[in-house]
């Protein structure tokens, strides 16, 4: 007995950073808050949840601004938690997303048959995750992370309970997402089992150094890379996506198609680039396949959508191979294009869909045809739609073109007869996509009100405020170098 005191008596406690983890400190602090709220008023529609729970994400942001005002990277356990550059750019990222999306929720949770104490505690919880995920360095932490942002994800993505395709989107994201994650985890013990560490430093260091199979570490890169796969709902692994944004609510919608899709891109860039350095045999010739893939089939499957959301989902995925392309030539510009395009498309991604949530209120239907006529009785949401679609399209001075230009630069600047060909690929895709989102203005714009009813949309103040905030967001990044030196930023990633 006296033996176990005096080894308590010398236990020293870990010294903790708690500066360092103040964004996710402030997201649980709103959790708490948003959880003894919902029980102290545990039915009918309480309208400070969503206040708190967007209190909670915009006081995240404090911690995220003096952290870059200090400067100094920090390292925490050994180096598996690290804030940097990149975490701090990325994690402001999923913080302004995050705000935006209960924008565009606070009405349509409220006005509808859902627990709203339980929706913002699970957007909540997502968010933490997207927050760890930014400072993620170990393969430990990057799978807890991933596994904290994405269980949230699949009860919110069925969280329409008495709607056949609400359940259908849940349980299909849930138990692909659970293949996906197994697939991961192998992956993942396969490096650990070859570089003997869960750090990725130390697993790219390992690797740089001869250690392990060839055949081993090429198995277990294509594991791993199948698994981000996944979260970034490329083809071939895109085959949740439409459903599950269709059944959805419209705001999770959203938030899968830019926030979760944003974390699954960060821990894809961490591990190729930290823990995969000189492997650029396999990576490079990976993700040219995957980029060329997705963007595709993608655009050729958006051709043909009548619905809205559908488009927007076969859009997303068109889009994550405009992002995977700057990693099929792995150029010193590479790294900057993929983090700038991330910015801009939240921006734009999430203003169509704050749109669409808005047209819907009259419409009832996000069937393209039921917007027929929209600008007869809703010029500024047709204008505002407009913009959102031309801007993921690429047409200048919209930030969608910035975004498709520091794209092309990182493919030529490899300089290579394949950073070329993907460059043409991207051109064409490109086109092909402007056609259906003309298709889609060209509805508002051109064709006449299907039902005849000309009243004007009623449009609430926190949807006319996300929609504000995206559109500024859109704009600016076209006209100024904003994006691009936060892309600048977060290439320093601290080893």
């Amino acid at each position: 007995m006296l033996a176990v005191l005096a080894q308590v008596s010398d236990f020293v406690a870990p010294n903790i950073d708690f500066h360092a983890f103040g964004p996710e400190l402030a997201l649980v602090g709103a959790l708490v808050a948003v959880l003894v709220v919902d029980v102290i008023k545990p039915d009918g529609n309480n309208p400070f949840l969503s206040s708190i729970a967007g209190l909670g994400v915009l006081g995240a942001l404090i911690p995220v601004i003096t952290l870059a005002t200090d400067g100094a990277d920090r390292f925490l356990f050994d180096g598996a938690y690290v804030v940097d550059n990149f975490s701090l750019v990325l994690k402001a990222l999923f913080l302004v997303s995050g705000y935006v999306v209960i924008l565009m929720s606070t009405n349509y949770i409220a006005e509808g048959d859902y627990a709203e104490g339980e929706y913002y505690i699970l957007l909540l919880s997502s968010l933490i995750g997207m927050t760890l995920m930014a400072s993620a360095r170990d393969l430990i932490t990057v799978f807890i992370a991933l596994e904290l942002l994405s269980i949230p994800a699949y009860m919110l993505a069925g969280w329409r309970k008495r709607d056949l395709i609400g359940n259908e989107a849940g349980v299909k994201y849930y138990l692909m997402g659970v293949f996906a994650s197994a697939v991961l985890l192998y992956g993942m013990s396969l490096l650990f089992g070859v570089a003997g560490d869960t750090r990725l430093t130390e697993i790219g260091q390992a690797i740089a150094g001869g250690a392990g199979e060839t055949a081993l570490i090429t198995l277990a890169i294509v594991f791993v890379v199948v698994g981000f796969a996944f979260k970034v709902s490329a083809v071939p692994f895109h085959t949740w996506a439409p459903d599950v944004y269709e059944g959805a609510p419209t705001p999770i919608t959203a938030f899968l198609a830019v926030a979760s899709k944003a974390a699954g891109f960060v821990a894809l860039l961490q591990v190729i680039y930290l823990a995969f350095p000189g492997r650029d045999d396999v990576i490079q010739p990976l993700m040219w396949v995957l980029a060329a893939a997705t963007m595709t089939i993608g655009n050729l499957i958006a051709l043909r959508q009548t619905n809205v959301v559908r488009l927007l989902a076969y859009s997303g995925v068109a889009q994550a191979g405009f992002i995977l392309a700057p990693l099929s030539v792995a150029s010193e510009l590479s790294l900057q294009a993929v983090i700038t395009y991330l910015v801009i498309y939240a921006a734009m991604n999430l203003g169509a869909f704050a749109a669409v949530i808005g047209i819907a209120r009259k419409t009832r239907s996000a069937e393209i045809t039921s917007f027929g006529g929209l600008f007869e009785y809703a010029p500024g949401l047709t204008v505002i739609l407009s913009l959102f679609l031309f801007s993921l399209a690429g047409i200048p001075p919209l930030g969608g073109w910035l975004a498709k230009f520091v794209v092309f630069r990182a493919l030529a600047d490899a300089n290579t007869a394949s950073g070329y060909v993907m460059g043409a690929i991207v051109a064409v895709n490109s086109v092909i996509a402007l056609y259906y989102y003309a298709n889609v203005a060209r509805e508002m714009w051109m064709k006449p009100v299907p039902d005849g009813d000309r009243s004007p949309v009623v449009v609430p103040f926190s949807i006319g405020a996300a929609l504000a905030l995206t559109v500024v967001a859109t704009m600016a990044f076209g006209v100024s170098n904003l994006a691009t030196r936060l892309g600048d930023q977060a290439t320093f990633l601290a080893f």
